[in-house]
């Protein structure tokens, strides 16, 4: 990583981007690409064949030190033990009022080992917060981003690709490998964020430009941030500051099934446990445009009778349906099926109400 003289970071491959003429612009802080050739086109080279990312942005979170399973497992909401050594797990880091300080994902080294990947602008946050939590144990937490690089390689023909260049690579959905390529420790993680059969490699910084270029060489297509959005948003994935924040709970955003509910303790559980059994008032749904109109973020849901129900939390084009599509944090009595519309720049647009995802998951393929 490296800091430019406006205080904007940079990737390991910020130069691979400026090389391939990609449309730069400030992310958290990060200069990153946000596409290349075109978002339609990128989103399509990975539902079709097979895209590449640099998520470097990224937190790289290490933990270790005698018992940090069992102490960061009394934080996360997700439940650590129901994994193996060589699994991965999304869980979230709560406040104390249920609200999302982040979501992540932890992969799980040994008892004494873990490693999280928070989302690029709450890693400091995340990093704070484990420190704080974990104070009186003999736990380390170590802020790693700035010596490692992540690169997401995603889509039906990932698996292929990688083999091509002599990455070994695991089997099952949410597990990883490490092994070394071309002298380089690699970790090979079956994860994403496209909803496409796929891997994140994390690996030392050093080693980025020669692995993206040895994809480049393999057939991957380099992707953007844009295209990163219009499929996870096909796929209903939460993104924080939208569809999770200090705000909005994993109850309200429909994510239980990230909280390890029978498990002791964690952050946020007597808040979300109360939520959960008195019923939310608003839930997470999906909306598919029956008109013409693309939503946004904070557009107003309407009801039939003009009534406010809710919000946008994120809207785009689906280059896979060719309509608009949303996630929209609404009244928790509207069902699916019902017919709403969305204020777009003044223009009532027809909606439908959908439980996500919009297309076919394909990350156990």
């Amino acid at each position: 990583m490296t800091v430019s003289a406006d205080s904007v970071r940079h990737t390991p491959l910020w130069d691979r981007h400026l090389a391939l003429n990609a449309t730069m612009a400030d992310f958290g802080g990060w200069s990153m690409p946000m596409e290349y050739t075109g978002t339609v086109a990128e989103h399509r080279a990975v539902r079709e064949s097979v895209g590449m990312f640099d998520v470097s942005h990224m937190g790289t979170v290490l933990i270790f030190g005698a018992g940090a399973l069992e102490a960061v497992n009394a934080v996360l909401t997700n439940d650590l033990e129901r994994i193996s050594d060589g699994q991965a797990q999304y869980p979230m880091l709560c406040a104390e009022n249920g609200g999302v300080i982040d979501d992540l994902i932890a992969y799980r080294f040994d008892e004494n080992n873990l490693m999280l990947i928070p989302n690029a602008t709450n890693s400091d946050a995340v990093v704070a917060e484990l420190k704080r939590a974990l104070t009186d144990t003999e736990v380390n937490v170590l802020d790693a981003r700035d010596d490692h690089a992540i690169i997401a390689v995603q889509g039906p023909h990932s698996a292929p690709t990688l083999h091509a260049i002599g990455i070994e690579l695991p089997e099952k959905y949410m597990a990883f490998a490490r092994s070394t390529w071309n002298g380089s420790p690699v970790m090979v993680c079956r994860t994403g964020y496209t909803g496409e059969h796929g891997y994140e490699i994390v690996l030392p910084a050093s080693g980025a430009p020669q692995l993206w270029d040895a994809l480049s060489g393999a057939g991957a297509i380099p992707a953007g941030l844009g295209a990163r959005d219009t499929l996870r948003t096909e796929m209903g994935y939460p993104l924080h500051g939208h569809e999770l924040n200090a705000q909005i709970t994993p109850v309200q955003a429909g994510l239980g099934f990230a909280v390890g509910w029978a498990k002791g303790t964690f952050h946020g559980r007597e808040a979300l446990t109360s939520e959960r059994e008195s019923g939310p008032a608003r839930k997470l749904r999906g909306l598919i445009a029956a008109g013409r109109g693309i939503p946004r973020a904070q557009m107003s849901v309407v009801d039939g009778s003009g009534d406010s129900i809710g919000r946008v939390t994120s809207g785009t084009f689906s280059p896979t349906l060719s309509t608009g599509i949303a996630l929209a944090l609404i009244d928790a009595d509207i069902a699916d099926g019902a017919q709403v519309a969305v204020d777009v720049r003044g223009r009532h647009v027809d909606f439908t109400v959908t439980k996500p995802p919009f297309v076919e998951s394909h990350v156990r393929d």
